[in-house]
């Protein structure tokens, strides 16, 4: 909130019952086919990606003039996939299974990835992502504070009365636990070490867009690693380093702003280009890090960078992106996305991934900003929303988010947007596996969303309400009863339906299920399951085409 009147610096602007009746059972004589695999809870699992989701991700921004293609393994490359690749370029992506291939002159991307995959070889694009901002600190909101200067004005950090960080923060003191969070990974333009509110708050971390390479049209790759995460010094200089300090700058220290963890750390992990604004994150470069910050033991990563649709479509999966996301999830680790800045084009990409928490972005009041993505179509809900400011929506910079930027740029600065909203909830994941370790990534989820404040159809943040969920886990039986029901829908009919119970094992994170009797044709598979101590259910679908006997068709559910 603004503290005086006047002229300000902006930050950039990143990131029951009823129901159709069921179908006829088959005719006698018709042949009938089985379909099995398992149900996938929240935070199991990777998305899988049909054909023409495939194709889809080719009309989105790439890297020009290669395709990545996913190591063979043990088994190695076969005779036709090894004479597609002869005399092509090859070079490995550090950190991951991926190479890059080199296109061959004259010949379209798309094309010689569709050669590839015609021999055999996991193939995809090299996408483009986009950057998504009582301590005695000046900028925790009180009537006796000045703020923190910015340009020629005052500013406090009122995000933290609206999201009730001072109720959670006492609440934690009364129980006697800490308030220093996990160690939390950043995956965005890097981090300025110099930074006052930042020291001996980061990890050493890495960088993996050391390098830009020009490669054809004039465009640059990001590519190349080495151990200097350092903030961007092009495009967006600041993101990184403004969101590091929402959730670990330094607390209660006299000086600048309070963050969500008083004595948090964060893994910087750059993953843009010294253009970031413009050149971007890659598939390679944000998988790289992904893998890194799971295998550093970070606890929650915040990624507040995305890509949305191109021509009104939704933005689909990446690939690579969801098995790295899988891979973070099945290692217990928070995953929070920030869900875009358009509002018309749904969510962005990874936010629409199962296995992250999806964040919006609420203005001055408790309904979504005007320029917050939100779903379209068939996309799964917001998991939660936070303030991002509301400059674009009002005009007025009061209530924007004051958090900090490069050294370089004055140290503080306005920002506005998901990209802000999104540590917010990562600042508050990493309270909540500090002060109750024993908790599993589920349940800190579980705990922000069951502890969010209801408004307007939305979950807005709320700490005080996430550290009295995040108690009452602590208590909750570790074995937990559940009913699955499994149903076959044709043509908006349901043609046979299946009721499976049990209860899970700690850390059981799927359930098999099997459905006869389905004649021949397209079916969309609807799951949905309900967990017992404390209650919670959880819903996916999935298409198939049935020709035959189906196994390993597996449904993944979310919130």
């Amino acid at each position: 909130m603004q503290k005086l009147i006047g002229s300000a610096l902006l930050g950039a602007l990143l990131v029951g019952c009823g129901g159709p009746a069921p179908s006829p059972a088959p005719s006698p004589g018709t042949p009938t086919y089985s379909v099995s695999g398992q149900v996938l809870l929240p935070g199991a699992g990777a998305a899988s990606l049909t054909q023409g989701e495939l194709e889809a991700l080719w009309a989105l921004p790439h890297v020009p003039g290669e395709v990545l293609v996913r190591d063979a393994g043990e088994g190695g490359l076969g005779a036709q996939a090894l004479s597609v690749l002869s005399g092509v370029t090859l070079q490995a992506v550090p950190g991951t299974d991926l190479s890059r291939a080199t296109t061959p002159a004259g010949e379209r991307d798309e094309a010689f990835a569709q050669r590839l995959a015609a021999a055999g070889l996991e193939v995809q694009p090299n996408l483009i992502y986009r950057p998504l901002a009582v301590p005695n600190d000046p900028g925790f909101p009180l009537p006796d504070r000045r703020g923190v200067q910015v340009g020629t004005n005052f500013y406090d950090q009122d995000y933290l009365t609206r999201i009730r960080a001072l109720e959670g923060w006492n609440r934690l003191e009364a129980l006697g636990r800490p308030k220093s969070g996990v160690l939390t990974a950043v995956l965005d333009t890097g981090v300025d070490r110099t930074h006052p509110e930042l020291r001996d708050r980061l990890r050493p971390g890495r960088d993996f867009c050391s390098q830009l390479v020009l490669v054809s049209g004039g465009n640059y790759a990001c590519q190349g690693q080495d151990d200097d995460p350092a903030e961007a010094t092009a495009g967006d200089v600041g993101h990184g380093t403004g969101v590091a300090g929402i959730i670990a700058a330094n607390t209660n220290n006299g000086d600048g702003i309070a963050a969500l963890t008083w004595g948090g750390t964060v893994l910087p992990v750059k993953v843009f280009g010294a253009g970031a604004g413009t050149v971007g994150a890659t598939s390679a470069s944000l998988a790289a890090g992904l893998n890194y910050a799971v295998a550093q033991g970070a606890r929650v990563i915040n990624l507040s960078l995305g890509f949305g649709g191109e021509n009104g479509q939704l933005a689909p999966a990446d690939p690579e992106i969801a098995r790295a996301l899988a891979a973070a999830a099945q290692a217990d680790a928070v995953v929070v996305a920030a869900a875009g800045n358009t509002p018309n084009d749904g969510l962005y990409y990874p936010a629409s991934d199962p296995n992250v928490l999806a964040v919006g972005a609420i203005g001055r009041g408790d309904t979504l900003a005007c320029y917050s993505a939100r779903p379209r179509g068939n996309q799964r809900p917001l998991d939660i929303v936070a303030p991002g400011g509301d400059s674009p929506c009002t005009g007025t910079t009061d209530f924007n988010i004051l958090t900090l930027t490069a050294s370089s740029l004055g140290g503080y600065a306005l920002r506005v947007g998901t990209s802000e909203a999104a540590p917010q909830v990562s600042g508050t994941a990493s309270l909540l596996r500090g002060a109750f370790p024993s908790l599993t990534a589920a349940q800190v989820r579980q705990a922000l969303t069951a502890g969010a404040r209801q408004a307007n159809g939305q979950r807005i943040l709320d700490v005080a309400g996430a550290v009295a969920q995040a108690e009452r886990l602590t208590t909750a039986p570790t074995n937990r009863a559940y009913t699955l029901v499994v149903e076959a829908r044709r043509g908006g009919s349901a043609v046979t339906t299946k009721t499976f119970t049990g209860t899970l094992s700690q850390g059981q994170r799927a359930i098999n299920y099997s459905l006869n009797g389905l004649a021949a044709g397209s079916y969309t598979l609807t799951a949905r399951v309900t967990l017992n101590n404390p209650n919670e259910t959880a819903a996916g679908t999935r298409s198939v085409q049935v020709s035959g006997n189906l196994s390993g068709v597996d449904i993944q559910t979310q919130r």
